[in-house]
């Protein structure tokens, strides 16, 4: 009796098959969670710069006598004896606000830095960010 041996020369439309979906699932998994990532980055960065600022506007009090900068002036007094500049805020095009790093100092949602002359510095925005928090008050 013969037996005819077949050398198998590639996968089977099944094995494809198991392997698109296994695909199909780790992408289903995985894209929801990658979605908002640019979003989280420049969260994270305009929460790096406000914490420059607020390091600048420290070593500022401390280095005047305790008294901070005024508002009008909070740029010059900062700039370049105590941060190299005024960084950028970075909020998610979501929130509708373009990046810029003026010093306001009338509340509203501007999406630039609020500073209040008495050593606070926010960012001047009423969104809420991509964990629940309200973006003024990180």
């Amino acid at each position: 009796m013969l037996r005819f041996h077949r050398k198998s020369k590639g996968f089977t439309l099944i094995e494809l098959m198991i392997v698109v979906a296994i695909i199909g699932i780790l992408a289903a998994i995985a894209i929801p969670r990658f979605a908002n990532l640019i979003d989280r980055a420049r969260e994270a960065r305009t929460q790096g710069n406000l914490g420059s600022i607020r390091s600048a506007l420290a070593i500022c009090y401390g280095a005047t006598g305790g008294t901070w900068p005024a508002v009008t002036q909070l740029a010059v007094t900062l700039v370049p004896t105590y941060i190299a500049v005024i960084p950028d805020v970075m909020l998610p095009n979501a929130m509708g606000h373009l990046p810029n790093n003026n010093e306001v100092n009338v509340a509203g949602d501007t999406g630039s830095w609020f500073y209040d002359g008495a050593g606070n510095c926010n960012v001047d925005c009423v969104h809420i960010d991509s964990q629940n928090h309200a973006v003024n008050t990180w």
